[in-house]
């Protein structure tokens, strides 16, 4: 029986995680489906956009990922430290960007106003809260699964879970277990036969690393 999540994962520390999760679904979260004869290699990009999107958004550090055919890795590390140096201001635009009053009606990213902006500052209590949730693993993957699930369910013209399970995650305590996990999610498109080599391998970090 493993333990609470809250039991490892310390919201207020700065921490490494690696975080994994699997889909749920017999078909492929992405690549090209046998059976099914449709191609989901798009998703890997969708994916990877939206990581980008979350980690300039959140105070999380992506340190290396793996995006599979059914499955991804990340390494994730937390700083709480560096949201507790950000202004009021800066935290209630973050948080508006992530979750728009408004929904723009073209696809450009959606602006918050000073006026929202503002009404979320003269609320210190919403603040310290918000301040918690832009470090937090849990609100990070959340917004990273919900996103990829809802895009592909209105693809494939389904309800209903995506993903197999809430995220898996796997507290790293030093160097040496981060570096081992680094090799690992680095080197998984290779031991899967995804890809011949690190320079081939064009959705994990160890390729982006390499550019």
């Amino acid at each position: 029986m493993g333990l609470p999540r809250s039991r490892y994962v310390k919201e207020d520390q700065v921490a490494f995680y690696h975080c994994f999760c699997r889909c749920v679904r017999r078909a492929f979260l992405s690549g090209y489906d046998p059976i099914t004869k449709r191609d989901f290699s798009h998703r890997k990009t969708l994916l990877l956009d939206r990581l980008r999107y979350l980690a300039a958004i959140f105070a999380i550090e992506v340190w290396a990922y793996a995006i599979m055919d059914n499955h991804y890795h990340t390494i994730l590390r937390t700083r709480p430290d560096i949201v507790a140096t950000w202004s009021d201001q800066e935290v209630a635009t973050r948080w508006l960007t992530l979750f728009p009053k408004h929904r723009p009606k073209a696809d450009s990213p959606p602006t918050p106003t000073e006026e929202e902006i503002q009404a979320l500052v003269n609320c210190p209590k919403r603040i310290a809260q918000l301040r918690k949730r832009l470090s937090s693993i849990s609100w990070f993957m959340a917004q990273l699964n919900e996103f990829v699930a809802r895009t592909a369910n209105k693809e494939d013209n389904v309800k209903g879970r995506f993903w197999e399970s809430r995220f898996k995650c796997q507290v790293l305590l030093d160097v040496p277990a981060i570096t081992a996990c680094m090799v690992y999610v680095d080197l998984n498109p290779i031991r899967a036969g995804l890809a011949p080599s690190p320079e081939e391998s064009r959705f994990s970090s160890i390729y982006q690393r390499i550019q």
